[in-house]
């Protein structure tokens, strides 16, 4: 018999058919159908949950579900999954940390160059019939001091990047990496006061909530640029939009916001700020990599084996 696994995020019908080679799969994607599964006669059944950062799983919800042995988020973030109550239930957690790394780099490094070239604003500029004549110059995007807050696996990646535009890299962390080359900051704050752009990649939660603030967009300064790949919570959405409004920075790049899914309404009218819709870690080689990191985790919790990347 397969055991049950209830999936709590959204997927593509072909990668449920995947799951289901493996799992007696109950899909619950929506606040409902979730409500309804954790809360269903045969939820003593389920043994691993699957979920992601933003989505979660609470330690209320674990306590309902009695057989439940692995909770699971897919991909790197997992700051809404209660890992201290798993581990107080005896519950093993575990994420896909890897498996959407240069995925996640590839699009900080597309809004951070479209930020700083005005690609949203030449492409509309060319597509009402206009031209070159008149328009300001742009700045070289590369020879620049590129700001890393959290240099962790993506953050690395960004770094890596980095090399190829010339850029100087700077990174922030709760410690200094012993093992990096780049020139470390004490704090958000000192980073941003070296940096030409500030790319935020730490995870989310309590702890870094608003970690970039109006005093932070500041010390970037009139010429500087911000792109958020992390969580909406990290940026202060209020104080962003003050700053692009008054010129406090240049611009900015965002994939994740405070109020997703909902856009951010204090954003949308600015002409100095490129939004995606929190698809930075999405592509069709980074979801199968992602599905291929949860099944591979549960059959070697299973057979009583060392997960590849347990939390």
């Amino acid at each position: 018999m397969k055991p049950v696994l209830l999936v709590l995020n959204a997927l593509a019908d072909v990668y449920l058919d995947q799951l289901r080679e493996h799992y007696d799969v109950r899909y619950a994607p929506t606040a409902a159908a979730r409500a309804a599964a954790i809360g269903h006669a045969g939820a003593g059944d389920i043994r691993v949950v699957l979920t992601n950062g933003a989505v979660g799983l609470t330690g209320d919800e674990m306590a309902r579900l009695a057989s439940l042995e692995l909770a699971c988020a897919l991909g790197a973030g997992y700051e809404n999954l209660d890992v201290d109550a798993a581990r107080d239930r005896g519950i093993a957690v575990a994420n896909g940390a890897g498996t959407n790394d240069d995925c996640v780099a590839d699009h900080a490094f597309a809004l951070l160059l479209a930020a700083v070239r005005n690609l949203r604003g030449l492409d509309a500029h060319t597509r009402a019939g206009g031209w070159r004549d008149g328009l300001p110059p742009l700045p070289n995007f590369s020879h620049q001091r590129l700001g890393i807050l959290g240099l962790g696996t993506i953050g690395r990646k960004i770094a890596q990047r980095a090399r190829g535009f010339d850029l100087e890299v700077g990174y922030h962390n709760r410690r200094k990496l012993e093992d990096s080359p780049h020139a470390y900051f004490g704090s958000a704050l000192a980073l941003a006061e070296w940096a030409d752009y500030l790319v935020v990649m730490t995870p989310g939660g309590a702890a870094t909530r608003h970690m970039v603030n109006a005093e932070v967009l500041r010390a970037l300064g009139s010429k500087g640029y911000v792109v958020n790949m992390a969580r909406g919570s990290v940026v202060d959405t209020q104080a962003l939009a003050v700053a692009l409004r008054e010129g406090v920075i240049a611009g900015a790049g965002l994939d994740v916001y405070e109020s997703e899914p909902d856009a951010p309404a204090e954003l949308i009218g600015l002409d100095n700020i490129v939004l995606t819709p929190h698809v930075g870690g999405n592509s069709p080689r980074a979801m199968a990599m992602s599905v291929q990191r949860f099944i591979d985790n549960a059959q070697r919790h299973f057979a009583g084996q060392p997960m590849i990347s347990p939390l």
